[in-house]
């Protein structure tokens, strides 16, 4: 019995969980839901980022996937945040070793720029709150956003949007202010513009500190917190199934380098 806990079944050897590289820009702008699926399907998170004392490394060679989630600054603000070029460095490294990666708003914009797209202010004005996303025909032959019907309703919070995306991005996803909502580029990496990871407590947090940005917008927290938490059923319902689904790529690219029987 001792030797099928160590080796598994059979003799063959059983792979660890898989392990996936989080790369947080703000505490207020943490993993959310994807996380609690992380944790559902027992894989372990390592986080990193400025405040939370630990350096973004350029490589993720002892994980099988990253995250990079959102955050204030645009994609190539340095001096704003001196810390964006390791990012930059990890998303290229990913890229070019076709590891796992999923880019939620300032993380979707640093893939595209990263690739040779590119990010400037919103043409139609920032979106805010929870939002009408559409998804085209080519997602419903993606491995990450297939589950999704043509319409679904996703948080927003962006004053920033990808412009043009990189030449060999596969376009997946779009909305009446900003046409790149979500793409994938390669075979393993996908950026969205709106935040499947947050929740209503998260739009409340930043209601409440942008509630000044709001009001020029003819928005209330009030409003857009209430809408939030009427929407979260769908939300978590939406977006739980498209993070398990990038678990899913997740495992299976780690048993493909392990070289294991799927």
């Amino acid at each position: 019995m001792a030797d099928d806990d160590q080796h598994g079944r059979h003799g063959v050897t059983a792979r660890p969980e898989p392990r996936v590289l989080v790369v947080e820009h703000e505490t207020n702008a943490g993993i959310g839901l994807v996380g609690e699926r992380l944790d559902a399907a027992g894989v372990t998170v390592v986080t990193v980022g400025p405040e939370r004392g630990k350096a973004v490394p350029h490589s993720a060679e002892d994980f099988n996937g990253v995250i990079v989630l959102g955050g204030l600054p645009g994609p190539a603000d340095d001096d704003e945040a001196p810390w964006l070029p390791d990012v930059r460095a990890l998303i290229a490294w990913c890229l070019e070793s076709e590891t796992p990666l999923l880019g939620s708003c300032l993380g979707a914009q640093m893939l595209a720029y990263v690739a040779g797209g590119t990010v400037a202010g919103v043409r139609n004005g920032p979106e805010v709150g929870v939002c009408s996303v559409d998804f085209m025909p080519a997602a419903r032959q993606d491995a990450v956003l297939e589950s999704l019907p043509a319409e679904a309703c996703a948080v927003q919070w962006h004053w920033l949007e990808i412009i043009d995306l990189p030449g060999d991005a596969v376009l997946l996803g779009s909305s009446g202010k900003c046409p790149n909502q979500a793409f994938r580029i390669g075979p393993c990496a996908w950026g969205v513009q709106f935040h499947l990871e947050a929740l209503a407590p998260t739009v409340a947090a930043w209601a409440r500190s942008d509630r000044d940005d709001l009001r020029d917008l003819g928005l209330t927290s009030s409003g857009v917190i209430d809408d939030a938490r009427r929407k979260e059923p769908l939300l978590r319902e939406t977006w739980a199934t498209v993070a398990d689904r990038w678990i899913d790529v997740v495992r299976r690219r780690e048993g493909t380098a392990a070289g294991t029987v799927q």
